[in-house]
């Protein structure tokens, strides 16, 4: 009796013995199993951010081709060329971060490898002759096309890594698949979607919508803000109560924001959501508004919160304003304005107003631009003529419309051009910026106008 009880012990010791390492090895392949899901997880997400980037810099090349066509001088070429071979680069880079692009994507690579010499030495060829010849004219023509192609297949992927319809592979995956995808006489079968994007080299570009230079540089001193003496915290409250028309009580100090324009920051509950108000300590101005109040079905016409943004500026001392570029963004209605001196459109003096076409209230403001730039101009009359200018314009461009503005350029300057808007053969609207001293293109932009507003390229 006692063999067979000591018997059992045994077994019930080697049981709870095999039942502790079975819990162990399972606890260690549950780890072991996160750790490698983890790591596929942070694999994907940084092969979504790099073909993310391959989006953005391929429409980017697009937009700068296509402005490439229409240029008639060689320093505005050249310009343009710069832009083309950076953004090559920027595509090759965000190429080279994606896992099997070594095996999928090898004529995307070359394709833009291509892109990117053909620029450097299309800028040699138009530093020296001034300007495109015929045959250089028709190869770039092409290589937008063909640009153009890949830059719609692109966004689309795209759009269906963002959906989740697509997930990428891994490099032994796609490896893998694309070995056992040989046929007899070892072509290799299409079957992915971005084996199709190498073949049809299909994107439409990424518009970022925005004014015309509203990205400008700012001056070491802000202009228009000379001669203004500091304010307190308490002053800045009662300016952004002023400003929004609120009690100041309803305003809560929320930091200082240093850097370049030192300012006040407020916060407040108002009109259910949250406002948040940036006041200049030189000066007292409102710098901007933001508000995260989601917008209501519109009651307003789009001309009706344009003539409440224009009153609303004029009321707080805004004057000589002119609206040029809008967007309205389910029912929040932005509107650009540049202030008007003689005539003159000056870019550099940008405010952007929104309004909520629901309420028909301004939430939102920015006018850094503004007031980094604002001041009594000495503007110079042009010494090339409209029609002078005219000529530096490409004949494959219809002009619509001229008039003169004030531009700031890649340094610390502006510049007093002629603003020509055109269209293209399609019915696509162009700007271009003619130098009013000199008759040389400064700048070309590409439109896009539909019912939500203008967009800027």
């Amino acid at each position: 009796m006692m063999t067979i009880s000591l018997s059992r012990r045994a077994w019930i010791r080697a049981a709870s013995f095999l039942a502790a390492l079975l819990l162990v090895l399972g606890g260690f392949l549950l780890v072991k199993h996160r750790q490698v899901a983890w790591y596929q997880q942070q694999q994907a997400l940084s092969g979504q951010h790099a073909f993310a980037e391959l989006s953005t810099a391929v429409s980017e090349l697009d937009t700068a081709l296509q402005k490439g066509l229409y240029s008639t001088s060689g320093p505005m070429l050249c310009s343009i060329c710069a832009e083309v071979y950076a953004k090559t680069q920027m595509a090759q880079m965000a190429l080279g971060a994606l896992p099997y692009a070594n095996v999928e994507l090898e004529q995307t690579a070359s394709f833009l490898a291509k892109l990117g010499d053909f620029a450097c030495a299309l800028s040699a060829s138009a530093a020296g002759s001034g300007g495109l010849s015929e045959d250089e004219r028709d190869s770039l023509a092409q290589l937008s096309a063909s640009t153009t192609a890949l830059a719609q297949k692109v966004d689309q992927v795209q759009l269906q890594l963002a959906e989740g319809a697509l997930t990428l592979e891994s490099l032994e995956q796609a490896t893998a698949r694309l070995s056992s995808a040989q046929g007899d006489d070892g072509a290799q079968q299409a079957g992915t979607a971005f084996q199709t994007m190498e073949e049809e080299f299909p994107e439409v570009p990424t518009l970022i919508y925005d004014g015309p230079f509203s990205q400008h540089l700012t001056q070491r001193t802000p202009l228009g803000l000379e001669g203004l003496e500091e304010v307190t915290q308490e002053q800045a409250r009662q300016a952004a109560a002023d400003f929004l028309e609120f009690r100041p009580e309803v305003f809560t100090f929320a930091s200082s924001v240093e850097g370049e324009l030192p300012a006040y920051a407020f916060t407040a509950s108002l009109d259910g959501g949250e406002v948040y108000v940036e006041v200049t300590r030189q000066g007292g101005k409102v710098l901007e508004v933001f508000t995260s109040r989601a917008m209501g079905q519109p009651s307003l016409s789009f001309e009706e919160g344009v003539a409440l943004a224009d009153d609303f500026l004029a009321q707080r001392g805004f004057e000589g304003m002119e609206e040029s570029y809008y967007i309205d963004q389910q029912g929040l209605l932005t509107i650009h304005y540049a202030a008007v001196q003689d005539g003159v459109l000056c870019y550099p003096d940008l405010v952007k107003v929104s309004v909520a076409l629901d309420t028909g209230r301004v939430v939102g403001f920015e006018s850094d631009g503004y007031w980094w730039n604002h001041t009594a101009r000495d503007l110079e009359e042009p010494a090339v003529s409209r029609e002078q200018a005219a000529q530096a314009v490409s004949p494959l461009l219809e002009i619509l419309s001229v008039q003169t503005a004030l531009i700031p350029t890649s340094g610390q300057y502006e510049v007093l051009c002629h603003e020509f808007k055109c269209s293209d053969q399609n019915g696509r609207h162009y700007i271009v910026y003619v130098n009013a001293q000199t008759g040389q293109e400064e700048h070309i932009l590409i439109l896009l106008e539909d019912e939500s507003g203008t967009l800027v390229l």
